[in-house]
């Protein structure tokens, strides 16, 4: 060191001064070094007083700094004082075990290689990688994933290619590079590191380097000294990031592999062949004698998912196993895992003994700027993407200001530190790691920034939503399901908080989930979000299109559970906001939603009305797919007009359209209102077969919601062609909705199960004579359509109840009660259905 860069000297003059002595101007040493001119000006101007530690690496480099004038540049950066080492001795170096010699068959300051589950590939890879020939492999991650452990089983697998001896040290805090060289060359059998060629004589050796964040520099400087007097000496490092030598291979250890989801079904060979379920239960096994209860299983997947499959985690939350069941462990840390703690270990501890002490340990390992990126990403409750990343990271209204720049080399690093999880090979593959998220949110209510993050978070997710939107209709739909599926937590919290924090950003994140909630079933749900939003003074003055929108959506939704003519007045006035602010999309959307409306209230001729017009509107404006729709909408006046050639011709009009524009769902429900009408057509083999297409395409399509309305056509053809047994497997699976057994057919309104079942159930009956028990089903269908959405079903259920009552007075009533409903309906009755209410009760 010269005198020149004295103890006073803070980063910013060091860095003028080496680029001066280097004779570079910051124009060449940023390109030198691959960062940005700024960069250089904002440090040497202070403005940037702790750069992160790449960037500093990337310097040093450029201005081939080595030795002590590297050591004292990249310690400077990091805020300690240029200068003279101190006076004050350190710790000196330990080894991990003791030792008394050094050979293959035994490492010196080794300990045996402990059991260690799901970690096959890893040891093999690692292995296989020293064998290669790499100098200094690297094992990184988070404190308490198991490095070590790793380390150890890479070297007993080693150990007999490494005839010159393997051994092993750790890192205390504050050592120096006199410290890791004088204990090096101990392990390794001799006084000094110079004396180390002479010693393995060529023969290949290794050394394990364990815990190296604790002196970062010293170890850097003492390894690259070893690489040059000691060429045949691999090294097999661990620490919770990289070394930064040349030519060293970075090695991420990851945590175990948890089940995919909190299926209570799976049982419990199934989910311990997963490798942190399987720790856990090898763990346990330790403290608890008895094997779990079926009962426990759920609660065991859920736990190991929590803790992330984080080796420390896992071996702590199970330890609670001696006095509580896994329900009971669930219920009491599954909301606070970092209170997880174990008591105080032995002298050598490579981890530390609480959850919250090892993400401390490497949260502190961060750059200022790293640790509030870190805080942003925290609001994350899933998987997310680097868009979504990079979003929340360049946040203008939050303390600090943006994060700026390119966000890959930052989550690259975060990954290599272990706090960032990244698996598959989809956009949305990141995510915090559940133990780092609660650290950093902890760290974010410490700052005062928790709220300004989270209302960040909630206008992330709704910008989201809003470019979604447009793609939940035609071919886009099931990609969009599927990405809003992806983040289906964080859109769920961000609406729980805006709601509370900012009701104009959960306005504009619920106003673009209508669609994606009616797919999933959560239409009760979403409308009662949308109608609280809709309802809080605090929104009165949201933009007026977008207010529509919720309207509409609220109408939508209510409509998938028959409670549609509830918010008739919310839909009509959505249309009216769309048509003064010439908002054609939003004008065709309400248009269709209004014709479904009214029909489902008896307003037939203002449902096809807005059916008409929206088709005019489409057509003029040559909207391909709101054309089918609105063809779809008049096909079912036909049918209730008792017209079918011409809803058949509509329903052409529909697959063609839908065709053109791609939207294979569309083509699936035309296929599967073709089958409805083939059925009242009496062309009941045709029925059958369309409606199994239909089921086929919607299944592919991931759309489950229409398939019990579709089952219940295929069996009613099949009873109505006498094939009794089809119609009764048809029967089990419409049994198994209604039970909720049968997740395969969605949440369907309950007329479109028990309604269909018993039209099925009284066909089979009175296809085999029994007319009593064909009366008592038929009366059920009546009173499960009844206030349903087509006044038609209680139609055709009342011509069936008459054909088989043979009371002549109940025979009238019911007449007489078929009578009006086709009145109020509008519905003309097929001539095969007239034929069957007027004379088949008088056959007995």
């Amino acid at each position: 060191m010269t005198a020149d860069h004295g103890a006073e000297q803070g980063f910013d003059a060091l860095l003028k001064a080496r680029r001066q002595e280097a004779g570079l101007t910051q124009n060449e040493l940023a390109s030198r070094a691959g960062v940005g001119v700024r960069t250089v000006r904002d440090l040497e101007r202070g403005r940037a007083s702790r750069p992160q530690r790449t960037t500093v690496d990337l310097l040093a480099t450029a201005l081939n700094l080595v030795g002590a004038a590297r050591a004292e540049f990249l310690a400077v950066a990091r805020g300690a004082p240029a200068g003279p080492a101190a006076e004050e001795p350190v710790p000196a170096m330990t080894s991990l075990a003791s030792a008394t010699s050094i050979s293959a068959a035994r490492g010196r300051g080794l300990p045996p290689p402990g059991q260690l589950v799901g970690r096959d590939l890893d040891v093999a890879e690692v292995a296989l990688t020293l064998l290669r020939g790499d100098g200094l492999v690297t094992l990184v991650g988070l404190a308490g994933v198991g490095k070590t452990s790793v380390a150890l089983a890479v070297i007993e697998r080693v150990k007999e290619r490494h005839p010159g001896g393997v051994a092993g040290i750790l890192i205390t805090e504050g050592s120096t590079e006199s410290d890791v060289l004088t204990a090096a060359a101990t392990v390794l059998g001799v006084a000094r590191a110079d004396e180390l060629a002479g010693r393995l004589a060529g023969a290949p050796s290794l050394l394990l380097v364990d815990a190296v964040e604790r002196a970062p520099g010293a170890v850097a400087e003492a390894l690259h000294r070893l690489a040059s007097v000691a060429p045949s000496l691999r090294i097999l490092a661990t620490g919770r990031h990289p070394i930064g030598l040349p030519g060293e291979r970075v090695w991420p250890v990851v945590p175990l592999e948890v089940p995919p989801t909190d299926d209570l079904g799976l049982d419990l060979s199934t989910v311990s062949r997963f490798p942190a379920v399987a720790l856990f239960l090898e763990r346990l096994r330790r403290v608890r004698r008895d094997p779990l209860e079926p009962g426990e299983v759920g609660a065991l997947v859920r736990l190991v998912r929590r803790l992330g499959g984080l080796p420390l985690a896992i071996e702590l939350a199970a330890a609670r196993g001696r006095v509580l069941d896994m329900n009971q462990i669930l219920d009491r840390y599954g909301h606070r895992l970092l209170d997880l703690a174990g008591p105080e270990s032995g002298a050598y501890q490579a981890v530390a003994v609480s959850l919250r002490d090892a993400v401390a340990a490497s949260y502190r390992l961060l750059e200022p700027e790293e640790q509030v990126a870190v805080r942003r990403l925290s609001p994350f409750r899933n998987r997310w993407s680097v868009e979504l990343g990079e979003a929340m990271l360049a946040d203008p209204d939050a303390p600090g200001g943006p994060l700026d720049g390119d966000p890959v080399p930052l989550l690259d690093r975060l990954v290599a530190l272990g706090l960032l999880g990244m698996r598959g090979a989809g956009s949305m593959r990141f995510r915090l790691l559940d133990v780092v998220r609660d650290y950093a949110e902890e760290q974010a209510a410490a700052e005062g920034e928790l709220a300004a993050i989270r209302r960040r978070h909630a206008l992330v997710m709704a910008r989201f939503a809003a470019r979604v939107a447009p793609e939940l209709a035609g071919g886009s739909l099931p990609g969009a399901v599927a990405r809003l599926d992806e983040l289906t937590s964080d859109l769920w919290g961000a609406l729980a908080h805006s709601a509370i924090d900012d009701p104009h950003t959960a306005l504009l994140l619920a106003a673009n989930l209508p669609r994606w909630w009616r797919f999933r079933g959560r239409d009760a749900a979403g409308r009662q979000w949308l109608r609280r939003l809709l309802d809080d003074p605090r929104t009165a003055n949201a933009d007026a299109v977008l207010r529509a929108w919720a309207q509409l959506g609220v109408a939508q939704l209510a409509a998938e559970h028959s409670a549609g003519p509830t918010e008739l007045p919310a839909a009509e006035a959505a249309l009216a906001t769309f048509r003064e602010q010439g908002d054609v999309s939003g004008e065709l959307a309400a248009r269709n939603q209004l014709s479904g409306l009214w029909m489902s209230t008896g307003g037939y001729d203002e449902a096809r009305r807005h059916g008409a017009a929206a088709l005019t509107l489409a057509t003029r404006t040559g909207r391909t797919r709101d054309m089918a729709v609105a063809q779809s909408n008049l096909a079912w006046h036909e049918i209730r007009a008792g017209e079918l050639g011409a809803a058949r011709r509509r329903m052409a009009a529909v697959d063609r359209l839908a065709a053109q524009c791609g939207d294979d769902r569309l083509r699936a429900l035309a296929l599967a209102n073709v089958a409805e009408v083939n059925r009242l057509d009496g062309r009941y083999e045709d029925a059958v077969k369309m409606g199994r297409r239909a089921i086929v395409a919607l299944e592919r399509l991931g759309d489950p919601g229409h398939r019990a309305r579709v089952l219940g056509t295929i069996g009613l053809s099949l009873a109505l062609a006498d094939r009794a047994d089809d119609a009764f497997a048809v029967l089990a699976q419409l049994r198994a909705a209604a039970a909720n057994a049968d997740p395969g057919i969605g949440d369907a309104p309950v007329n479109d199960v028990q309604g269909p079942s018993a039209m099925i159930e009284a066909t089979l009956a009175a296809k085999r004579g029994d007319r009593v028990l064909a009366a008592e089903w038929y009366g059920v269908a009546v009173q499960s359509f009844a206030g349903g959405r087509d006044l038609r079903d209680v139609a055709e259920a009342l011509v069936g109840l008459a054909s088989v009552t043979d009371d002549t007075a109940s025979r009238a009533a019911v007449v007489t009660r078929l009578e009006a409903v086709c009145k109020e309906g509008g519905i003309t009755l097929l001539p095969a259905e007239r034929a069957q209410a007027e004379h088949e009760g008088s056959r007995r």
